[in-house]
């Protein structure tokens, strides 16, 4: 019996391609694995107006981690559009597929290191090394959103005075997206960017917020990442708005270390930090729970590429790197990082965002041959 099962959703468009390149370098590596191959995404979408299908969600249960590929997000007008007609018009939906996959699973962890590697062409500064800490299940990514708004809801809210300026408006004139925020996942999240700073010899932590205009939800957060602080005392606890951070990010990116955040400010800030390290191409990361956890490059499905081998498959790599590392196979992840950035070094092996015209899968055979 193989040691772990590994469940593969390549996707959508150029998930399908970077998917193979990590199974080029799994397979040199000699991971101990069953690879279980599921279905998910826009096709899914389109045929059964469900694009994480019940049989996928079965398959997540029965193995021990996840590699993601890309997804095809598109909104819900466009989403409505493009459903089989037989499915018109009856509740159907689209809902994102990984934001189900993290409530569904409960990863309430998304990690994503930006890390700049020698001889990258786009790194922005060379001594970069970021990790941002993103809580993955709550904020404004929870999905409770209402339009037009019903009027029970209008109501409640009613009881706020700030909301007296918009009782008179016609219900469909308004749109409400929620931002939930509660102890227990700031809690976590926290908790696990200082447990995570401290075991690896990391200098700093900065709470990312905005406090000042958020009052009730920054201040939740920004409350329990001070008392939290006060139990790593090794570590030095930084404070900062989320429009200053993206400026100071890109000013003095070296200043900082870990970073942790709600989910809307994580994503942003960890969108930010990945372009000074080479852009989408590099930027991987894990949606990490208890129990499971699901590891992928951050870049979309790039449609127009799909089949073409074009892309730079050193997101998803990396991002394999970071699932065997979680499985505990930390040799074998220590040698795909050094490949990984020896390849890089090197610079014999370039897609087209590197300014080469290597294929997707040349990268992921050269960074195969340095193992």
């Amino acid at each position: 019996m193989p040691k772990y099962k590994i469940a593969l959703l390549p996707g959508d468009g150029v998930g399908n391609d970077v998917m193979e390149a990590a199974m080029i370098v799994l397979e040199k590596i000699g991971l101990d694995a069953e690879y279980i191959e599921g279905d998910i995404g826009w096709e899914f979408w389109c045929k059964e107006g469900n694009p994480v299908p019940d049989r996928t969600i079965e398959i997540l249960k029965r193995t021990d981690v996840c590699l993601f590929g890309a997804i095809t997000s598109k909104p819900k007008d466009d989403a409505a559009r493009e459903l089989d007609p037989s499915l018109r018009g009856k509740g159907y939906s689209y809902f994102s597929p990984i934001v189900r996959l993290r409530q569904e699973f409960d990863l309430y962890t998304c990690l994503r290191p930006c890390k700049a590697y020698p001889g990258n062409p786009l790194n922005y500064r060379d001594d970069i090394d970021l990790v941002i800490f993103r809580e993955n299940t709550e904020g404004l990514y929870a999905g409770v959103e209402f339009y037009p708004l019903p009027e029970e809801v209008r109501n409640a809210l009613l009881l706020h005075p700030k909301m007296a300026r918009f009782k008179d408006l016609p219900l469909d004139e308004i749109a409400l997206s929620t931002r939930i925020m509660t102890k227990n996942a700031c809690k976590r999240i926290v908790r696990k960017a200082f447990e995570y700073a401290r075991k690896n010899k990391r200098r700093s932590v900065t709470i990312v917020e905005k406090p000042n205009v958020l009052r009730e939800t920054g201040g939740l957060i920004l409350d329990i990442a001070r008392e939290i602080a006060k139990e790593f005392p090794d570590l030095e606890f930084k404070e900062a708005n989320v429009d200053a951070m993206a400026m100071w990010l890109v000013k003095n990116p070296q200043d900082y270390d870990v970073l942790v955040a709600e989910n809307l400010f994580g994503d942003i800030v960890s969108d930010l930090s990945a372009q000074l390290v080479g852009g989408l191409g590099f930027a991987r990361s894990g949606n990490i729970g208890d129990d499971y956890a699901i590891f992928e490059p951050t870049h979309g499905s790039a449609p127009k590429y799909a089949g073409l081998y074009k892309v730079n498959p050193t997101a998803m790599l990396l991002a394999t790197k970071m699932m065997i590392e979680w499985l505990g196979e930390d040799e074998k992840a220590s040698r795909m990082e050094k490949a990984i950035a020896q390849v890089i070094k090197e610079g014999n092996a370039r897609t087209y965002d590197l300014g080469g015209s290597s294929t997707t899968l040349d990268v992921a055979h050269e960074v195969a041959s340095k193992l």
